[in-house]
């Protein structure tokens, strides 16, 4: 299993600079279809409902107070096995060309995020988990 740390050293080595929001939300993209393509989890690391989208606490705390990334040096983008390239990959080809707000927007109108945010207000801030179980059942029903 790859460590969350090295799927974002990955994606910004395909993709290149990026912010860390657009990170955050492709490294989510990421673990939510291996879930389901691959019916393993990616990463061990967990995913919160934060106010502005999901977001993985072990790597805010990389790239806090940072707006742009252009790699990250604690992760190895070789680690990854080809099958979690592959799923990887996949996720590049259909979200990385999209804003980081538009990525946000459209996690504001999925089920996982939207679950995990019952009973606060928009905006507030929250650090409830966003499950592998939530989203594995949610984007499966996608397919």
């Amino acid at each position: 299993m790859a460590r969350v740390d090295d799927v974002a050293a990955y994606i910004l080595k395909k993709c290149g600079r990026m912010t860390a929001m657009k990170l955050q939300k492709l490294v989510y993209y990421a673990q939510a279809w291996s879930l389901v393509w691959d019916e393993r989890p990616l990463f061990r690391a967990h995913i919160e409902a934060w106010a502005n989208g999901p977001v993985v606490p072990l790597l805010y705390q990389s790239h806090k107070g940072k707006f742009e990334l252009l790699d990250w040096p604690q992760g190895d983008p070789s680690a990854l096995k080809p099958k979690e390239r592959e799923t990887v990959d996949a996720v590049i080809r259909y979200y990385g060309k999209k804003s980081s707000h538009w990525l946000s927007e459209l996690t504001h109108q999925e089920d996982p995020w939207r679950n995990a945010r019952i009973g606060l207000a928009p905006g507030q801030r929250g650090s409830r988990q966003i499950t592998n179980a939530a989203m594995a059942e949610y984007y499966g029903s996608l397919v």
